[in-house]
């Protein structure tokens, strides 16, 4: 007999003796109780495991959701005569009665009880379910016609089929659920076919908006714009050797054959996108540097150097190709510094990357560039880091001793530590990981190739257990709020040294830092937000008195302004500082809702020195442009903007703008995927042409006369003369704090005042700041601003008597 056939039939016999056992099967009871023999199929049904308790509670919810849905559409009808959205309506009122049925059934089958779903009593407990109206927003509904009743509608049914998605959600998150395949194949359904429509209805909300900015026309190079408030005074295309000629908007590509979703069911906008790959070397515009008449624009490719003309207008001088990252940069004298994190990037600049897992030839770090030569610029020093440099902070210098302090933020993967010593991933337990730290970097301006890490403070720790995860340690924050990430980095820390502080942007928290030592930043107060996702960016005020932080909700390639996303989301938390803590004050957010192909959320912008008041210039990536006046905290308000239609009609591609700074009295912006535009501010109801004059002439209170970092603040003073008192005059009359009749007195003798100083009339200059200031002895306006304004006549009578 051969040894298959010996085998074969051992194991028919072994079967066979065990299915034959008279074994019992036996279920205990609980503590003292006594046991029970069961028989086999009594056994078997015990451990049925084709359905949960979970699926059963899950059919009858969204049997009770998707009535709500039906009572809805219903209305339609009678209250509108949108053709969108009587034809939504109408899909909904099939589909969601259909799916009744089969839940219905599904249960029934199953012997498990069916609600009734016009049960007054069952319906009345079902508005607490997640995205479901509640009974005053539904008699809201019912009471609108029109226009009302649409938005109300779209803007609730976007809300419900979100509610949907979640509760599919949270049934797979319990163990042994939507193991049924009818149940499973439903929930996938439910999930994907309400998803795609939640597009279609952000679509139609655009659409029903006023705002100029909503469904501009898509485009490259010819998408419509909309602007308020400002001019366009040039905008460049990126320099030769910066993009792909054959693939300009960085389009992605098919996924390889065996990832690509053969379903043939529609997708939304972010799956599809999700779906394709994107070029590895990148040509993506990032940060700016300024200093004198030179502009530094980062990029994932290298960086571009621009020489401003007197009108603001970029000259390209020259363009260095070095990839390896977002290409953050900061000047400081004839020294370019710049961050590499992608495991991509080389130590020689070179295209071809690094494809080993462990490399000498591989940089993550700090670069280092003598720039004095604009058109030959030369690396001359590189600080290898655990985690790569996706942002850096100028900290100080150079100093008495020839040094420059930088701040580090490494956000990426830690290296192996056969690659890099001391580079310790998170092993639990190992204080030696090189997460929950920032790096301290020194360098010596007389010799860069020195510069070295001087320190990588744990500054998230616990103080009082000395835990490294001492602060936000990720995850929600309760119901109905965001999934936020742990602090174990600092995305961002802007400096603000005149006052020894500093504000991170630390992932899941908002940190202020005490930087009086600045080689050993101290924790001094840390927030978090629920409805933060990933705390980005800080920016001061310029008195140091507040904090605008910003949340990149999606991490700036996702589409985050759509008309049903939260207002507080991928948004701007503005803070108060009082007694060295941090007060929240208010959110900002665009007003202006975008479409699934726009890639948006708050990203990186700059003060505009008006004097007397807090104006904030941001980049929100696709959408646009916004001007801010947070001057009141609790109540920002936009003053102006400028905004283009998607880069592609239906794809998300990544664009827009990446930062937005004020210079020099131009604003300048990055546009990541069409090159770098040039703006001026327009007087407005809300800024005259006398503010926007003394921004332009606002100077760094120490340092450089003309240099902007990002990430190192320095605040702006204001020369004592008539254009900056007129300044504070059009305040005044604009918060009603004086008369129109005092308003044209006091800016006639304003222009007396500037006439005679011209003339050099310096001895009647006495005789008219006294008129000026009789005039104005009734303002009624804060008295900070008021002190403002008399010191700025002091100093100009200060100044005429000395030249006398």
């Amino acid at each position: 007999m051969a040894l298959a056939t010996l085998i074969a039939v051992s194991s028919t016999w072994v079967f066979a003796s065990i299915d034959k056992t008279n074994a019992p099967i036996v279920q205990p009871g609980a503590p003292g109780q006594p046991s029970q023999t069961l028989d086999a199929g009594t056994a078997l049904a015990i451990a049925d495991s084709s359905y949960t308790s979970a699926d059963v509670h899950f059919m009858q919810g969204m049997i009770h959701h998707h009535h709500q849905a039906l009572l809805m559409s219903r209305l339609a009808s009678d209250r509108t005569n949108n053709e969108n959205i009587l034809d939504l309506a109408g899909r909904i009122d099939v589909s969601q009665e259909d799916e009744i049925t089969l839940m219905q059934d599904w249960l029934k089958e199953r012997s498990e009880k069916v609600p009734d779903p016009t049960d007054h009593h069952s319906g009345h407990m079902s508005h607490g379910m997640v995205g479901m109206a509640t009974e005053e927003q539904m008699t809201n509904l019912a009471n609108s016609k029109s226009i009302d009743f649409d938005e109300l509608f779209l803007s609730l049914m976007i809300t419900h089929h979100d509610g949907a998605i979640k509760m599919v959600k949270e049934l797979r998150d319990q163990p042994g659920s939507a193991y049924d395949p009818l149940l499973n194949e439903f929930a996938s359904d439910v999930a994907n076919d309400q998803a795609v429509e939640i597009e279609r209805m952000n679509e139609l909300l655009v659409g029903l908006s006023s705002d100029p900015r909503a469904g501009l026309a898509p485009g490259l190079f010819d998408a419509e714009e909309a602007i308020l408030n400002l001019e366009l005074v040039v905008s460049q295309r990126k320099p030769p050797g910066f993009y792909d000629p054959n693939n300009p908007a960085a389009r992605g590509s098919a996924a390889l054959e065996n990832e690509v979703d053969k379903e043939d069911k529609p997708k939304t906008t972010e799956k599809s996108a999700n779906a394709l790959r994107y070029p590895m070397l990148s040509f993506s515009n990032t940060d700016m540097a300024f200093s004198d008449d030179l502009l530094v624009t980062g990029s994932y490719h290298g960086f571009n150097m621009y020489q401003l003309k007197d009108s603001g207008i970029p000259n390209l001088v020259s363009s260095v190709v070095c990839p390896g990252g977002q290409g953050d940069v900061s000047i400081v004298g004839d020294l370019l510094i710049m961050s590499v994190e992608q495991t991509r990037g080389r130590l020689d600049c070179g295209l071809q990357g690094v494809s080993e897992d462990i490399s000498d030839e591989r940089f993550r770090g700090i670069r280092i560039f003598d720039i004095s030569d604009l058109a030959l610029p030369v690396q001359v020093g590189a600080v290898q880091t655990c985690r790569g440099s996706h942002t850096h902070s100028v900290v100080s210098g150079p100093d008495a001793d020839g040094k420059i302090l930088v701040y580090n933020s490494g956000t990426s993967s830690v290296r192996k530590e056969e690659e890099l010593e001391n580079c310790i991933d998170g092993t639990p337990g190992d204080d030696r990981t090189a997460l929950f730290r920032i790096d301290v970097i020194e360098i010596p301006v007389d010799d860069p190739s020195k510069s070295r890490i001087i320190d990588s403070p744990t500054v998230f720790a616990d103080p009082e257990t000395g835990a490294l995860a001492g602060l936000w340690r990720g995850g929600d924050h309760g119901d109905d709020t965001q999934e936020t990430y742990r602090t174990d980095q600092c995305h961002d820390i802007t400096v603000f040294p005149s006052a020894n502080l500093a504000a991170g942007a630390c992932s899941g928290n908002g940190i202020l830092f005490d930087i009086t030592d600045p080689r050993k930043p101290t924790r001094i107060d840390a927030v978090t937000d629920s409805g933060f996702a990933y705390w980005h960016s800080a920016t001061f005020n310029n008195d140091g008195t507040k904090i605008l932080f910003t949340d990149e909700w999606g991490g700036g390639g996702r589409a985050r302004c759509r008309a049903w996303d939260p207002v507080t989301w991928g948004a701007d938390a503005i803070y108060d500082i009082v007694d060295q803590k941090l007060e929240f004050k208010g959110n900002y957010k665009i007003p202006a809702p975008q479409l699934e192909t726009e890639n948006c959320v708050a990203h990186n912008g700059s003060i505009i020195p008006v004097p007397g008041r807090d104006i904030f210039i941001q980049a929100w990536y696709q959408g646009g442009i916004s001007v801010i006046d947070f001057t009141d905290s609790t109540n920002p308000i936009e003053i102006a903007y400028f905004d283009r239609g998607p880069i592609h009609e239906k794809e998300l591609l990544t664009g827009g703008f990446w930062s937005v700074y004020y210079y020099q009295g131009a604003i300048y912006g990055t546009e990541i995927a069409r090159g770098l535009d040039v703006l001026k501010l327009l007087p407005s109801e809300f800024l005259s042409a006398n503010e926007i004059a003394a921004a332009a002439l606002a100077y760094p209170t120490m340092g450089p006369r003309k240099l902007f970092n990002p990430q190192q603040q320095i605040p702006m003073a204001w020369p004592d003369m008539p254009i900056v008192a007129s300044a504070y005059v059009d305040q005044f009359e604009r918060a009603e704090a004086i008369s129109s009749v005092t308003a044209v007195n006091v800016r006639e003798l304003l222009s007396q005042l500037a006439g005679l100083i011209k003339a050099n009339k310096s001895s009647e200059v006495g005789e008219v700041i006294s008129s000026i200031k009789k005039e104005m002895k009734s303002v009624t306006a804060d008295q900070t601003t008021v002190d403002r304004f008399q010191r700025t006549l002091e100093g100009i009578a200060s100044q005429s008597l000395a030249s006398i």
